[in-house]
């Protein structure tokens, strides 16, 4: 019995922390960022010692609860950087981006930085940026890409995205791919397009300075 110990220790804290973090991820989705590390606690059954054990800090949490949906997210963007046709690649991006942000709120705001020293989460969003700029480049010399688009202009996108509110979830995607397709035309190069204002530089709580 003495021997089993350990391993058993070991099953219950991993069965704990797996709880936690599917209990994070699905209030994180519904409610956002906010939800006090108590509610997480309580909602997945553990006493807040455990969580903070396992997590000693919100940031730490949401670096963990998000890791799955940053890696689809870099997916994402490696497939449509590999794309021969930059500006097709381009419109994945933003069409998946879409979908896979209206599906979960919080990723929404842990990518947007609402916690900047999620570390993990920064720099993923940072890494991802560069390669989105870098097909947005080779997008504009097929001429089908409007020429005054920045990467900022993703960023711009998910906020309006994620101020979509609808009564489920399948309506939250479907009305997410519509705005995609909004986003797309307004992007798309023609002569008639009026020139964008400058560029707003974003900060990590999504509100422009000059």
């Amino acid at each position: 019995m003495t021997r089993n110990l350990p391993h058993s220790l070991r099953s219950d804290a991993r069965d704990n922390r797996d709880r936690l973090l599917d209990t994070a991820r699905a209030l994180f989705s519904r409610e956002g960022l906010t939800v006090p590390m108590r509610e997480i606690a309580r909602r997945a059954h553990v006493g807040p010692a455990t969580l903070y054990r396992h997590f000693p800090t919100k940031e730490s949490l949401v670096t963990a609860a998000f890791a799955d949906q940053l890696r689809a997210c870099q997916d994402i963007i490696d497939r449509a950087s590999a794309d021969p046709d930059p500006w097709h690649g381009l419109r994945q991006v933003i069409e998946n981006i879409c979908e896979l942000h209206a599906r979960d709120r919080g990723f929404t705001e842990a990518f947007l930085s609402a916690y900047p020293r999620a570390s993990t989460v920064t720099a993923g969003r940072d890494h991802m940026l560069k390669a989105i700029a870098d097909l947005a480049s080779r997008a504009k010399l097929t001429g089908h890409l409007r020429p005054d688009f920045v990467p900022d202009d993703l960023i711009l996108m998910l906020l309006a995205n994620k101020g979509i509110q609808t009564a489920s979830p399948a309506a939250q995607v479907a009305a997410s791919r519509r705005f995609a397709a909004f986003v797309i035309q307004a992007l798309t190069n023609c002569p008639h397009n009026t020139p964008l204002p400058p560029p707003a530089r974003l900060t990590s709580t999504g509100q422009g300075t000059p």
